[in-house]
Formats: C-alpha cells, sequence, structure tokens
C-alpha cells in the first residue's frame, strides 16, 4: 500500500512540476531538479536553458561550438566520470544505471533555427518560445544497494558549470515532499526530512 502511495505522490509530484514548467519562463542561470527516491531507486530529472552549459541556445555554428556541444552532451550522458555532477550517499552503494539527455538543437546534423518574428506553429520539443532559446532535458536513474541510508545528494553541477546560479530542486519520498533552491556555493540536498 505504501508503495502505491508513493508512486502515485511521485506521478503527481511530476505532473506538477510539467505544468508549473510549461507555464515558467525560459530562465538563464536556473537548473530545476525533480529528485524521488522510491525503494532502493533515486530518479533526478533536469531541465535547463542551454545557456546554462554553453552560453547559447541553438545549433552550433562554428567548429568550435560543434565541439563544445558534442563535450557538454558526452559529459551530461556520463555524469559519473570525472569529477561527479550527482552524489548520492556512499553508505546507500547507488550505482547510476541508466542517463538519458535531450538537446535536438545540439544534436550533429541541427539545422539552425530560421529568423523569424513568429515561432513556428509546432517548435521542436526543446524550443520553449520559438527563435533561439532551446532547453537541454535529462533523467538520471540510480540502482541503489542500501536505500536506507540514503539521506542526502551532493551536486556537481555549480563547479562543472559556471553560468549555474540557481538549482530549484523539488524531492518527494517516502516521508513526503520538499522544496529547496540551492545557491553558490550549496551543493548538497536532504532526501529525507
Amino acid at each position: 500500500m505504501a508503495r502505491t502511495s508513493l508512486s502515485f505522490l511521485v506521478a503527481c509530484m511530476a505532473l506538477a512540476a510539467s505544468a508549473a514548467h510549461a507555464g515558467k519562463a525560459h530562465e538563464h542561470g536556473v537548473v530545476r531538479l525533480d529528485v524521488s527516491v522510491e525503494g532502493s531507486r533515486l530518479t533526478i530529472d533536469m531541465v535547463a536553458a542551454l545557456d546554462n552549459w554553453l552560453g547559447f541556445e541553438r545549433a552550433p555554428r562554428t567548429d568550435a561550438e560543434r565541439k563544445a556541444a558534442a563535450e557538454v552532451l558526452a559529459r551530461l550522458r556520463n555524469p559519473q566520470q570525472g569529477t561527479p555532477l550527482f552524489v548520492p550517499d556512499a553508505a546507500a552503494q547507488c550505482q547510476l544505471v541508466k542517463a538519458e539527455v535531450s538537446a535536438p538543437v545540439l544534436e550533429p546534423g541541427a539545422k539552425p533555427a530560421a529568423k523569424s518574428a513568429t515561432a513556428p506553429a509546432s517548435p521542436p520539443a526543446a524550443h520553449k518560445s520559438g527563435g533561439e532559446h532551446a532547453d537541454l532535458e535529462a533523467s538520471y536513474t540510480f540502482q541503489c544497494a542500501q536505500s536506507t541510508p540514503l539521506r542526502t545528494l551532493e551536486l556537481g553541477l555549480f563547479d562543472a558549470y559556471k553560468r549555474i546560479q540557481r538549482i530549484h530542486v523539488q524531492v518527494a519520498g517516502p516521508k513526503g515532499q520538499s522544496k529547496v533552491t540551492l545557491r553558490r556555493p550549496a551543493r548538497s540536498i536532504t532526501l529525507v526530512r
């Protein structure tokens, strides 16, 4: 019964976050994280303006921009390589089992957005307002050998990406929900109340 309630709570939080995100303005310097702990699984969903990662929000135009975009995509698709972007409590023995990153405008072969005074009728998923404003979306799933000691999550996002100024976090876990906004140099999220 408790597992069903938590699943329902996590689903409701995801819907609310999606609806809230859809109505929010595109913000530079801000990352939004939805973190859920369900049993031995830790899930992190992340949305942020491409400007946070690269300093531009369009298809890369030069070789240097294409290289930077490829490096950002590779880094975010392998968040535990080098200095980790997400560090769950060591006692929980969590391993990353899935990482998905979506930023179609950065993928090889992406075409620069047409310059127009009006937004396209059906903008791609990464475009929120047409023109040259795009977001990056990512989802990470960790499987933990021990769920009881999973109390905190350390973030390396501020260290890795200097353009990030705030991280808005929503947490859903077995003991309820919480919200927090991290500002530099803060890096720790409490997962249980």
